[in-house]
């Protein structure tokens, strides 16, 4: 009888032998073009979503700062998160979507770099900052309001390819 052999886990990348956190060395990786989406949505009522559709949220323009700023978040997201690089972002979107049958909106934001590493934790960063500016914008009419589904929608460029959920 053969036995297959036992693969090991994958390790994490973040973690070297002794069990401390370090940033990992990317400067042997070749820079490619890398991008990547990532996507949440914000749940309210649908009076709420009115009000920021017919722009008549005490605070302003809720979608258009929203937007700004996820843009923002995503160029500063190795000041947020402690092992992240920080890169020279090419391009960022930030989409918002209202959507009647949620009710609420769907943001969705793009990240683009040439480098040695992904940006899918810029695109993440987006998202949820693009998120939480629309609850902030939003909290003094509807404090219930709901932020889902933050997640990777696909990546592209590096050595592990292609991944779409």
């Amino acid at each position: 009888m053969s036995r297959k052999p036992v693969s090991e886990a994958p390790a994490l990348t973040h973690i070297d032998a002794a069990g401390e956190a370090r940033m990992v060395d990317v400067s042997a990786k070749p820079a490619t073009e890398r991008t990547a989406v990532a996507e949440g949505r914000v749940i309210m009522s649908a009076a709420t979503l009115e009000l920021i559709l017919t722009g008549n949220a005490r605070k302003g323009d809720v979608l258009g700062t929203a937007r700004i700023a996820g843009i923002m978040a995503a160029k500063r997201t190795a000041e947020l998160i402690p092992l992240c690089h920080p890169l020279a972002l090419s391009k960022v979107t930030v989409d918002i979507t209202p959507d009647h049958g949620l009710p609420g909106c769907v943001v969705r934001a793009s990240v683009k770099v040439t480098g040695p590493t992904g940006v899918e934790m810029e695109a993440l960063t987006a998202v949820s900052v693009a998120c939480l500016t629309i609850y902030d914008m939003i909290k003094a009419v509807e404090r219930g309001v709901r932020i889902e589904a933050i997640h990777l929608v696909e990546k592209m460029g590096g050595k592990s390819g292609h991944y779409r959920a």
